[in-house]
């Protein structure tokens, strides 16, 4: 299950900060993502000694030295495929995922629909900044055709991309988004999705007040607006549809959709009891029993 009930505790916020000093730019909106996740795991109970946390290349994937648990700090775009491995190793375990929006959707973006649709049980937390911020500046699939940068200095030639709605067509089972200047919403989101039971990925738009002087605190405090109230997050349509109004200039703050089905580790260990076990795991039996 995506939070283990064995050997919950009650710890604070502080008690998941690690000893390594966070560094981070001053003002970078990462900071407010990264309390929020210390939120989330306090109000969640989740034993940091029952904690994975995984993260790629990237300045958010600095994220889990800073905080108390096990961590594997892993190839570029490379998270969700070594996350996944682990998940399935030890799925008593929480897994969460930590990257940003070029190490998951660019490098990485040819593993993020396969997360989806296996329905693998973690949690993928995106720092949003519409940057490559720890390169010094590069233009990003999020970043929208206003933001100069030094390998785009007359401005992108392409319109973003909208994760949000990357995610509900390839069958993510909890799709939510924040602001990183509102910690206390992300941590509401980032529990959510830690005690949901599938993939879980939450979008969190961070200012980077280093490069990309475009999208700024006010620029997304202007942007986001919350997710109607009424809204049944059961609805894949109704999700899409809050999801497609980012490019009306209104980003969905909240949870868009939430739904069960099986997940990857459920679906492997039925295989795996299909054919004795897995101290009888063989092959050979799996072709045999699923043989026409």
């Amino acid at each position: 299950m995506s939070i283990s009930m064995i050997g919950q505790v009650a710890l604070k916020p502080k008690d998941y900060k690690s000893e390594v000093p966070v560094v981070w730019c001053p003002g970078c909106g990462h900071y407010g993502i990264l309390n929020g996740i210390y939120r989330a795991l306090s109000e969640a109970g989740i034993d940091p000694s029952r904690l994975m946390s995984i993260s790629g290349i990237g300045c958010s994937s600095r994220a889990p030295y800073f905080i108390n648990s096990y961590k594997m700090h892993t190839l570029h775009g490379r998270a969700g495929a070594v996350a996944t491995g682990a998940q399935l190793i030890r799925p008593d375990l929480t897994t969460l995922v930590m990257g940003g929006d070029g190490d998951g959707f660019s490098i990485g973006g040819g593993h993020m629909p396969h997360l989806a649709r296996k329905n693998v049980d973690l949690t993928y937390v995106l720092f949003d900044n519409g940057i490559y911020g720890l390169t010094k500046g590069q233009y990003s699939p999020t970043s929208r055709p206003e933001m100069t940068a030094y390998t785009t200095p007359y401005g992108g030639p392409e319109a973003p991309m909208n994760p949000l709605l990357y995610m509900l067509t390839y069958g993510a089972t909890y799709v939510a988004q924040a602001f990183a200047g509102k910690p206390g919403v992300c941590a509401e989101l980032i529990k959510g999705a830690l005690e949901h039971r599938g993939f879980a990925y939450v979008n969190i738009y961070s200012q980077c007040p280093t490069f990309n002087t475009v999208d700024t605190v006010e620029f997304y405090r202007d942007l986001v607006e919350t997710v109607p109230q009424d809204h049944d997050v059961t609805d894949l349509g109704a999700a899409i549809s809050l999801a497609r109004r980012t490019s009306e200039g209104c980003a969905p703050m909240g949870l868009l959709y939430k739904v069960e089905r099986p997940t990857l580790d459920m679906q492997m260990t039925a295989i795996m009891d299909g054919v004795g076990g897995r101290e009888d795991y063989d092959l050979n039996q799996i072709i045999d029993a699923n043989r026409p």
